[in-house]
């Protein structure tokens, strides 16, 4: 299976018929691996679908082969994506990292300004997100908005969350934040650039040198 074989788009309301074979898949891909994961009913990814925050992927055929969607947090300061999933029959041939990276641009489309977190425990998902820019961090960097947290009150791992009161879990945060890759291209910029002038000054100072010692040169060669 070739990655080239599946279309990788914005979900809308025509994929609503794919809302509970969506979630049930979820459901038992957090049972195989162990770990919980926050409930999610066929009509709540649909609405998802309906305001244009979730991403699906399709197999030319028309089959439903993976999705994830957008969650905002504390009026849109923080954003998650979540619920990333992948048929079994469709895995590891690339589609999750796919996934991954439209759900993250349409994410910067509808709030550039949101900082982007994740919590995981898959290490494949950490990689994706380390590829994006992603970087490890505290909970107490996460939004504190107490909606995202009861949505963890379903996953099998939550008593070790409370026990824990919020600062850790199984699970590991990790955050986009816009103001600090902004900084970064400011930051890269001023080096390029100050590398330039260097190079440009010395550049000058090599032909200024070259301008005196040209006549030296042209009465050595009369000599």
């Amino acid at each position: 299976m070739k990655e080239n074989e599946f279309v990788v788009i914005p979900a809308t309301e025509q994929h609503i018929h794919y809302s509970q074979q969506i979630v049930d898949e979820m459901e038992e891909s957090a049972k195989a691996r162990g770990t919980g994961i926050a409930r999610r009913s066929p009509d709540y990814v649909a609405k998802k679908m309906q305001e244009g925050k979730a991403v699906i992927a399709l197999h030319k055929d028309g089959t439903w082969a993976g999705f994830c969607y957008i969650e905002t947090w504390s009026h849109g300061q923080f954003l998650a994506n979540s619920g990333l999933i992948v048929s079994p029959q469709f895995r590891n041939c690339g589609l999750a990292k796919a996934i991954k990276y439209r759900v993250f641009e349409l994410s910067r489309q509808k709030y550039p300004e949101a900082k982007i977190f994740g919590l995981t425990t898959g290490l494949a998902v950490m990689k994706i997100n380390s590829e994006l820019g992603y970087e490890p961090v505290t909970y107490s960097e996460l939004t504190q908005d107490e909606e995202f947290w009861k949505g963890c009150q379903s996953c099998v791992n939550y008593d070790i969350l409370k026990s824990k009161d919020r600062k850790n879990c199984m699970c590991t945060a990790m955050l986009w934040d816009p103001e600090e890759k902004a900084k970064e291209i400011e930051d890269k910029m001023k080096q390029i650039t100050h590398k330039a002038s260097l190079l440009e000054r010395i550049t000058n100072t090599i032909k200024r040198s070259a301008k005196d010692i040209m006549p030296l040169l042209l009465i050595s060669s009369k000599l």
